[in-house]
């Protein structure tokens, strides 16, 4: 493996924080004495290719900048890689990070590249309609789907407070799921609900712990099911959830597995 250190950017990622913390980040390195390549993409397509020239060129260590959308992106490229990664987070959500405790403090989560000591964590697998995808964080599946779909369409504002605004308007849109899941390939049951949320990792939307207490290292999936509920039932749950305190609501449930197939009509 080569000597030098491959940075990776997304200058889009955060509404163009990556930029800046790409040059922080480059900066911590090179004062610390390593020999650093750059590789910055100016679309998603050029950040997927360049992930693979930057493996190719094999470095003993590959910093992305960027966040969670960033590394959802180039994980097919990653997988299978035997370089360490390391993560300088310049997203929205920033969740990867916040689960792995790296400072949101681009010359600080530089500095913790080098010293850090490597760890395995594991990745989710998506397989829907025929294709397979991977995930590091948390799959969603009915209204939290919809948010989070909506908090990528909007524009505005940045940060946590965008997926606030999206999950009202899709609140006001509220319907149950006819969901049917199977666990660990047992019977199929008929649960009807919310949402469900499958989780590698705790939070989503920029740090809600809807799969609170899920670990990325312990080879399990947390799937966490939210019964059918009105729109003010589902205010109240809320606050409960920003602290990670609804899974001993009774119209929430909370399994750990190794595989779950979800199906559901749209």
């Amino acid at each position: 493996m080569g000597k030098h250190i491959a940075v990776l950017s997304n200058p889009f990622a955060g509404k163009g924080r990556g930029r800046g913390a790409s040059e922080e980040a480059i900066a911590e390195l090179r004062a610390r004495g390593s020999e650093v390549r750059a590789y910055a993409g100016a679309s998603a397509a050029d950040t997927i290719e360049l992930a693979g020239r930057a493996l190719q060129d094999d470095p003993a260590l590959l910093v992305i900048v960027g966040g969670d959308g960033t590394l959802t992106e180039i994980l097919e490229k990653l997988i299978g890689s035997e370089v360490p990664m390391a993560l300088i987070p310049a997203g929205t959500g920033n969740d990867l990070a916040r689960a792995l405790g790296i400072p949101r403090n681009a010359a600080e989560a530089a500095a913790l590249a080098l010293a850090g000591v490597a760890k395995q964590i594991d990745i989710g697998e998506l397989r829907c309609s025929g294709r397979v995808k991977h995930f590091f964080t948390i799959a969603a599946l009915g209204f939290d789907a919809k948010v989070s779909d909506r908090t990528n369409r909007l524009r505005w504002p940045h940060g946590a407070l965008r997926y606030y605004i999206a999950l009202v308007i899709e609140l006001i849109q509220l319907r149950p799921f006819a969901f049917n899941v199977t666990i660990d390939g047992e019977a199929t049951t008929a649960e009807p609900g919310t949402l469900i949320a499958i989780g590698n990792t705790e939070t989503y939307g920029g740090g809600m712990p809807i799969c609170a207490g899920a670990a990325p290292d312990d080879g399990l999936l947390d799937v966490v099911h939210v019964a059918p509920l009105k729109r003010l039932s589902l205010i109240r749950l809320f606050p409960l959830l920003l602290k990670g305190e609804h899974l001993s609501r009774p119209e929430v449930t909370h399994r750990r597995t190794r595989s779950v197939r979800v199906s559901a009509r749209g």
